[in-house]
C-alpha cells in the first residue's frame, strides 16, 4: 500500500483559506453617492454636504472606515455596517480640496474618494494708510484667495496702472497678490486699489500711499564732533563760572 508522501506542505489548508478571503473581499465594490469611482464634488460655503457609503456585492456584514485626509472619522455603532453616512456641516473655504475616503474595513484598499470643491469668490475688503520716506521701497500686499481663482489688476487713483519699467513688480500666486515699487517718488503719492475678479464676484482693498520727504543724514563723525564740543563747551562754562565765584 502506498504511503502518503511527507513532502506534502502543513499549512495547505490556511492557504487556501487566506486565499479564499482575499478573493472575496477582491470582489466586493463600494460607492459614495453613487460613485463607483473617485470624484469631485462642487458646492458652495454654508449648506451641509452628505456622503453615502454604501458595500456592493457583498454576502455578509461588512464593516466601513472614513477618513479626512489622513485622520480616522468618528463612527457611531449603527453607522458602520454595509452602509455608512457622514456629514460636513457647515461647508468652509477651508474644505476646499479636502479628500474624503470610505474605505472596508478588513481590506483598505477598497475604497472610494470625493474631493470638496468648495467654490467662494475673492474676499478683498477694507483700506491701509501707508507713509514710506522718498527713495525708499514699499510693497502693497492683498490676499487674493478664491476659487475659482480670480484675475487681478491693480489701479492708482481709479485708472489702470502703468508698470514703469524697473520700478514697478508684480508678485502673484494663488492666495496673495503684490505690488512691489523701487525707490518711492513723490509722483507715487495716491490711491493704490487691487481689484480681484472672478465668476463668482469681486473684491477690492486700497492703499493710501503717502511719501514723505527724505530726512536728512548725517555723517557719525559730524555728530560725534557735535557731541565733544557741547561736552567741551558745558564743560567749560561750568569751570569759568566756578573761578568767578571763587574771585568773589
Amino acid at each position: 500500500m502506498a504511503q502518503r508522501s511527507s513532502l506534502t506542505p502543513p499549512y495547505e489548508v490556511p492557504v487556501l483559506a487566506v486565499c479564499f478571503l482575499a478573493c472575496v473581499a477582491a470582489g466586493l465594490e463600494l460607492s459614495v453617492n453613487n460613485h463607483a469611482a473617485d470624484f469631485s464634488l462642487s458646492t458652495l460655503p454654508g449648506p451641509a454636504v452628505s456622503f453615502s457609503c454604501l458595500v456592493q456585492n457583498s454576502s455578509q456584514a461588512e464593516e466601513l472606515l472614513w477618513y479626512r485626509g489622513d485622520g480616522k472619522v468618528g463612527l457611531k455603532d449603527g453607522n458602520k455596517v454595509n452602509v455608512s453616512n457622514i456629514c460636513v456641516s457647515p461647508v468652509t473655504e477651508s474644505d476646499n480640496g479636502v479628500t474624503f475616503t470610505c474605505k472596508l474595513a478588513r481590506d483598505k484598499s477598497v475604497q472610494v474618494s470625493v474631493i470638496l470643491d468648495v467654490q467662494f469668490p475673492p474676499q478683498l475688503t477694507g483700506e491701509e494708510s501707508l507713509q514710506i520716506e522718498e527713495d525708499k521701497d514699499v510693497t502693497l500686499s492683498c490676499n487674493a484667495k478664491s476659487n475659482p481663482q480670480a484675475q487681478t489688476a491693480w489701479y492708482k487713483d481709479n485708472t489702470t496702472l502703468t508698470l514703469q519699467h524697473n520700478r514697478y513688480q508684480l508678485y502673484q500666486t494663488s492666495e496673495v497678490f503684490q505690488l512691489f515699487i523701487t525707490r518711492v517718488q513723490k509722483s507715487d503719492n495716491g490711491t493704490y486699489t487691487c481689484l480681484a475678479k472672478s465668476a463668482l464676484g469681486e473684491g477690492r482693498k486700497d492703499f493710501h500711499l503717502i511719501v514723505e520727504d527724505k530726512k536728512p543724514v548725517f555723517p557719525k563723525e559730524a555728530v560725534i564732533a557735535a557731541a565733544v564740543v557741547v561736552t567741551v563747551t558745558v564743560l567749560f562754562g561750568i569751570v569759568a563760572r566756578k573761578d568767578k565765584i571763587c574771585k568773589v
